[in-house]
């Protein structure tokens, strides 16, 4: 798990066939202190997160789980 901050919001044209409905959101890692490090990447959204928001992410398996893709 990470935490990061929420940048916004992407569009993607295409996207592949499970995530159609999906929101993806532009995020960076964030310090303890909420302040973001480093690289923005690409993070699917399966809560409702919002620009600015401190969320947790998680990766790997936990993440298809969450996505519903097992």
């Amino acid at each position: 798990m990470r935490i990061v901050r929420v940048m916004g919001v992407a569009v993607a044209t295409v996207k592949d066939q499970r995530l159609e409905g999906s929101k993806l959101l532009l995020v960076a890692a964030a310090d303890q202190a909420g302040q973001v490090q480093g690289e923005s990447f690409l993070a699917l959204d399966v809560v409702g997160a919002g620009a600015g928001e401190l969320v947790v992410i998680v990766e790997g398996s936990t993440a298809r789980v969450a996505a519903g893709n097992a």
